[in-house]
């Protein structure tokens, strides 16, 4: 491991084994995980700045850079062509995303022997809880050196944040990258977020900060000492919540694996390399995106009854509607005319589009449903068509055999485009 820290220990970690007292959860982040990943199966690429992205020359946008990249400035979400303004000599890649999820696939199965309380936060990223006595006795710092050297032995590695809470654990995962280990003791916590930043906090983005300043605000010491109604016009409802994790005070819980997860949302989006004004180009996008959104509400057995349109335009405005179904679906085949029917009230042809998505929410079937005769429902009232049945096989092959394996001539439009977001909307998904 290239480093460990102990915040405010009296001495050697290995003195306090044992010691620990109360929640103990952890976060485990990759480090620069797509990049990582690329390096390991293409050994000549080790050493050198790798960008994993869209093209430079397409208005692509960085996805993950290498940390020999990021030594010139090159950051997650900057511009492909600022990137290869800072580092010309970079090896770029579009990346290979069935990889990148089977290398997730083992880390997480890593984190699952351990502790069966894991919350998944994306594909490179997950809380954990080793609480002394909740599933194992054994000293969660202890564990977490393990987790960290198993996911070394995968050929890549991670930095770990351990904590009394999800909050002190992102940002102590933050603290020593690559591969560190930050350790924050029960107790010390208040000690441990005081000095820093507000930004340091999972929550608080620009917008955020610059009100913040503006009220003299610029710590998270400041921040749990602050006013209330400072706060609340700030943050809102949400006020008290952030000064208590400012404070190091946050007690959330990190549940079971097979816990259900209550999703509010699926979405997938997609930002084109070039914007689109043509109908049939604007169709097939949506039909796209369509299809992933419905594969993946398949994939989790979730029926939405409200469809949603997003687009943005070339000079930055943009439309977002929606229409509630009279029967909830899964079906892309249902749900995507629907989208084109919204498409006709917020575009014209010759708009330039630069993003559309597609999404699906209002996933509550416990009411049941109004059925009538001329649409068909299965036994839960969702609504299918008689194409659903093509879809499924396709999910089948697809599953099997890589997302490439089978689809319709309308995606060649978009297979240079790499730039794209599929998203789950959650109600209880940790945020930090």
């Amino acid at each position: 491991m290239k480093g460990e820290h102990t915040y405010d220990s009296p001495g050697p970690a290995e003195a306090l084994f044992g010691a620990w007292s109360g929640p103990a959860v952890g976060l485990l982040d990759l480090d620069a995980f797509f990049a990582s990943v690329e390096q390991l199966d293409h050994p000549a690429w080790r050493g050198r700045p790798v960008i994993v992205g869209g093209d430079a020359d397409a208005r692509g946008v960085v996805s993950t850079a290498s940390y020999e990249a990021r030594a010139f400035g090159v950051r997650s979400a900057m511009p492909s062509a600022q990137a290869r303004r800072l580092c010309p000599q970079a090896i770029w890649t579009h990346g290979h995303f069935d990889r990148y999820r089977e290398l997730s696939a083992q880390v997480m199965a890593i984190l699952e022997d351990e502790t069966p309380y894991v919350d998944r936060v994306s594909i490179d990223e997950a809380f954990f809880d080793v609480t002394p006595g909740r599933f194992s006795r054994e000293d969660p710092v202890a564990i977490c050196r393990r987790i960290s050297a198993r996911v070394a032995s995968l050929g890549i590695t991670c930095s770990i944040g351990l904590g009394s809470s999800k909050t002190v654990a992102k940002i102590a995962s933050e603290r020593d990258k690559p591969r560190g280990l930050t350790v924050v003791f029960p107790g010390t916590e208040e000690g441990f977020l005081s000095p820093l930043p507000v930004r340091a906090m999972s929550g608080i983005g620009s917008a955020a900060e610059t009100a913040l300043a503006r009220a003299g605000i610029h710590t998270l010491g400041q921040l749990a000492a602050a006013d209330p109604q400072v706060l609340a016009g700030v943050f809102g409802v949400n006020a008290q919540t952030m000064c208590e994790r400012a404070r190091g005070a946050e007690r959330s819980a990190v549940s079971a694996v097979d816990a259900p997860e209550e999703v509010k949302s699926v979405s997938n989006e997609r930002t084109f390399a070039r914007d689109l004004t043509e109908r049939g180009d604007v169709e097939a996008a949506i039909h796209l995106l369509g299809e992933s959104v419905g594969r993946r509400l398949r994939r989790r057995g979730l029926a939405g009854r409200t469809v949603t349109l997003k687009l943005r335009f070339s000079y930055g405005r943009g439309r977002t509607v929606q229409r509630k179904l009279a029967h909830p679906t899964d079906d892309e085949n249902v749900f995507i005319p629907v989208a084109l029917e919204l498409l006709d009230g917020v575009w014209a042809p010759g708009t330039r589009i630069r993003l559309a998505g597609v999404g699906m929410s209002d996933f509550d079937l416990a009411g049941g449903v109004q059925t009538d005769l001329f649409c068909e429902v299965d036994e839960r009232g969702a609504q299918a068509s008689d194409r659903r049945g093509l879809s499924v096989a396709m999910d089948a092959v697809r599953e099997r055999f890589g997302d490439a394996a089978v689809g319709f001539g309308r995606a060649a439009r978009f297979d240079a485009e790499v730039v794209r977001s599929d998203r789950y909307g959650s109600r209880n998904a940790p945020r930090g």
